[in-house]
């Protein structure tokens, strides 16, 4: 510290309690602070110390082709979150909702270690995947300043953003039943103010800047394993880093192996399990009409309203949803809005079908192929909702195969047991296909045993410890729903067989249950810190 500073800090006129209260102790008489202030005193503090919105807020608004981004020095950041206080009351979040959040980073080998801090917020990406997979267009990027903001008027509180965003920046507020993100303080950048958290931060460790879209995509092509640059993230984020000049080459956040089950996502947990079932049924029947079964309208008017519970139960998931008619706007672009276009159009045309079964009307094959095509569109539109980078555990092939996998499990399994086939071959079905899935598991546990992504070990750190028993009981269910049962039904008498293969039916739905369950808590999120640190993301 110099001997300059060293002297306006000793001339601040400091008191205990700062605020000297007058003898009778009623209203506050002197402020030794603000007289210091006003005596000329705080003209010694340095420019640098007093002020540095000049650094902190570009001189001009951005022209063609450029856009605002936030600039973090991590070198200077001391943690503090002030910016998150800063940015909750900007913006009348509560305490568990961070618009901008302060990763801890840590790194080096003993003695020498370091820890350093990296605030974020929304980095405004060129190709916002938030944006792209909204099924109901509630987010829009703005052609001038590059801000991408998002619209809670029209959200239906889907939370798919929340799973496609690489760094976690949608929150949602259940009590709003809305997304909600940072949008730069939009409305204090039109004013000609810094955003909240620029001007809270006691080190100006952020700042607004201009940048060059074409000059920064082309950065970012040529500089992906540059620690401070944004890679392996389609999104493209725009936020500049700064790193720590003594960043160890093994620095990584504080929290990114202290992993806790996510949220079950109970309502999506019945919808896709149940979607799946009735297709699979729908499948089954159709396949039994083409080898001449006839006794097929009570089983399809059955798995109709199975299908028709599941959609219902979709509703649930969502935080505003009377409005979930505006999910089929962007089939264009969105899984989100393909999976709900194919289910509704399989609800209809498998409503169809089923009243010709019934009926015994004619024409009721080809609308039965529909049916059939229809039903696995929606559950392959399914699978691909959850084939987002961000959620390592669930961006591989493993997953579509899974969701398929459950539908051709319980499908013959209900069609057995509403007495629409031969029992015997589709037990051998089932079995078979659960004997599948079991597999397609464990490829996917190993995968992320052996995985070098931290997320993915998280994961099976997860499926290995506590939710250890709950994994055990799954396979358990399993095996005995979908393979014992069913093959001890058919060398039972017609009566007994069918009660028997009542009882794995439900036995094998309740553990198709329990591995979607475990599909959605034992995933790891990719930390806000990966892609610009390498080693966030890559086990040691």
């Amino acid at each position: 510290m110099g001997a300059h500073e060293s002297d306006w800090m000793a001339s601040i006129p400091v008191t205990t309690p700062m605020l000297r209260r007058s003898s009778t102790d009623t209203a506050p008489t002197e402020l030794p602070l603000l007289d210091w202030m006003t005596s000329g005193g705080h003209e010694r503090v340095s420019s640098k110390r007093r002020s540095r919105d000049d650094e902190r807020m570009p001189d001009r608004a951005p022209g063609d082709g450029e856009q605002y981004r936030f600039h973090v020095d991590m070198g200077t950041c001391i943690g503090c979150k002030c910016c998150v206080v800063a940015c909750n009351e900007q913006n009348g979040n509560p305490a568990p909702i961070n618009w901008r959040r302060v990763g801890e980073i840590e790194g080096g080998w003993f003695p020498s270690t370091s820890r350093s801090y990296l605030s974020m917020g929304c980095n405004h990406c060129l190709e916002p995947t938030c944006l792209q997979g909204c099924p109901v267009d509630a987010y829009s990027k703005d052609s001038i300043t590059g801000i991408v903001r998002h619209s809670a008027d029209a959200c239906i509180g889907c939370q798919y953003c929340t799973w496609n965003c690489s760094y976690g920046v949608p929150q949602y507020n259940p009590e709003r039943g809305v997304v909600g993100k940072c949008d730069m303080c939009y409305g204090r950048l039109s004013l000609g103010q810094s955003p909240a958290c620029v001007s809270a931060c006691p080190e100006g460790a952020l700042a607004i800047e201009i940048v060059n879209v074409a000059e920064w995509r082309e950065s970012v092509e040529s500089h992906r394993t540059t620690i401070g640059m944004p890679s392996a993230d389609g999104s493209l984020s725009t936020t500049r880093i700064t790193p720590p000049e003594d960043l160890p080459p093994n620095a990584r956040p504080r929290d990114i192996t202290h992993v806790t089950p996510e949220h079950a996502h109970w309502s999506l947990i019945f919808m896709t399990v149940l979607t799946q079932l009735s297709v699979g049924a729908f499948a089954v029947i159709w396949l039994l009409q083409l080898l001449g079964n006839t006794r097929l309208g009570l089983a399809a008017l059955v798995s109709l309203g199975v299908g028709g519970l599941a959609l219902a139960a979709a509703t649930f998931h969502l935080g505003r949803p009377a409005h979930a008619y505006r999910a089929l706007r962007m089939w264009r672009r969105s899984w989100l809005s393909r999976e709900v276009l194919a289910f509704a159009a399989f609800s209809h045309v498998a409503a169809v079908y089923a009243g010709l079964l019934w009926l015994q009307l004619p024409g009721s094959i080809w609308v039965g192929g529909l049916t059939v095509l229809l039903g696995f569109a929606g559950v392959t539109a399914s699978a691909c909702i959850y084939r987002v980078p961000a959620r390592p555990a669930w961006n591989t092939r493993y997953t579509l195969l899974q969701f398929n996998l459950t539908a051709a499990i319980l499908g013959p399994l209900f069609a057995a047991a509403a007495v629409a086939g031969p029992s015997r071959w589709l037990a051998i079905a089932a079995a078979s296909m659960a004997g599948a899935q079991a597999t397609v598991f464990a490829l996917r546990f190993f995968r992320s045993v052996a995985s070098d992504s931290l997320e993915l070990k998280g994961t099976a750190r997860l499926l290995s410890t506590v939710l250890a028993g709950r994994l055990v009981l799954r396979g358990i269910l399993l095996a005995i729903g979908a393979i014992a049962l069913p093959l001890l039904a058919t060398g039972l008498p017609d009566g007994p067989g069918r009660l028997v293969m009542l009882g794995a039916l439900l036995v094998a739905l309740a553990a198709e249950l329990i591995e979607r369950y475990l599909f959605f808590v034992s995933v790891v999120p990719k930390h806000l810190a990966a892609p610009y640190i390498a080693s966030a993301s890559e086990a040691a």
